[in-house]
């Protein structure tokens, strides 16, 4: 008898208490229709400070396909579901945060999509119940960020989909400490099927996102996958150095032409490098996050430090 093939879930979580016992129950319903595959489901929980980690050992108790990875401290909203990912097994890989807000009732259509031969299947939220605001400012961020992209990337998803085991192992491969991972898969070429979902609100909890981490998402897509910032700001150096130059020449010749009736006064001369200033230290700031970049890349630390792992066959 033939064994059967493997998926893998995965669902990186912190301080998801009121959501994860719901979230395996619908995972658990969808997948179970499917009886031609063996499932893993994973958790990796980023050092929670509430009941998620026990509430999750219980689950792992009763059901010895789910699978807990709890990471010693925090490591953050990027490097601890990549690293979730790196750790399945599956032929597939279906990935779909904790929250609730990617319904794992889509999870179907993913199956249905691989089984037809696509290694990479999103979901996209062209259409979401979330704030409206922060809704509109993704897309026009995803919209600018694949106009100045060397790939064309997908917009509007979120990661949650199904990535056959070619694209993980595609992604193990590469290596990146920090990836931006829409745009790392986007980078191995595979055809991508879309499937469209409306993003339900998230009804319990709170979101982990806050400025900082959607600004760290936001540039790290930019620096990844585009180097048309550093080479504005390159160009727009030379501009302005030279526009600074002629100026500067075309001042001085007035000033000796009309010596007594040409009074050079304060106010362009303090105007003109408050801007230059704001100008360079724009610029500075983007070649200080191509810098952290590379930065991160040498320093060679692990992606994130496990504390422990539940209903692993064999120790880290």
């Amino acid at each position: 008898m033939a064994q059967k093939r493997l998926l893998s879930i995965v669902s990186p979580c912190y301080n998801e208490e009121s959501n994860v016992e719901e979230l395996y129950r619908r995972v658990v319903a969808v997948i179970e229709q499917y009886v031609q595959y063996d499932f893993e489901y994973l958790f990796i929980d980023n050092a929670s400070t509430d009941s998620t980690v026990e509430k999750l050992k219980l689950l792992a108790k009763a059901d010895s396909r789910v699978k807990i990875i709890v990471n010693t401290r925090n490591f953050g909203h990027i490097r601890s579901p990549y690293w979730g990912i790196l750790q399945t097994k599956g032929d597939a890989t279906i990935y779909l945060a904790s929250d609730l807000q990617d319904p794992p009732e889509v999870i179907p259509q993913f199956i249905n999509e691989w089984e037809a031969g696509y290694k990479l299947v999103l979901a996209t939220k062209p259409v979401s119940q979330s704030n409206v605001l922060m809704h509109a400012l993704r897309k026009l961020y995803y919209r600018a960020l694949d106009f100045i992209s060397d790939i064309p990337l997908i917009a509007d998803t979120t990661g949650f989909g199904l990535y056959d085991k070619v694209v993980v192992e595609g992604i193990r491969a590469v290596n990146d400490p920090y990836p931006y991972l829409r745009g790392l898969i986007c980078e191995l070429g595979y055809e991508v099927k879309t499937i469209p979902f409306n993003q339900p609100r998230r009804l319990r909890g709170i979101s982990k996102n806050n400025f900082y981490t959607l600004y760290d998402i936001a540039m790290l897509g930019v620096i990844s996958h585009s180097l048309v910032p550093i080479r504005v700001a390159s160009f727009l150096g030379f501009i302005f150095g030279g526009a600074s130059i002629g100026l500067a020449a075309l001042f001085f010749i007035l000033k000796l032409i009309f010596w007594s009736k040409f009074p050079l006064g304060m106010a362009p001369i303090v105007i003109g490098m408050f801007f230059m200033f704001g100008v360079l230290l724009f610029f500075i700031g983007i070649l200080g996050e191509y810098v952290g970049s590379i930065h991160t890349y040498v320093q060679h630390r692990p992606i994130v430090v496990e504390k422990e792992r539940v209903n692993f066959d064999a120790e880290i």
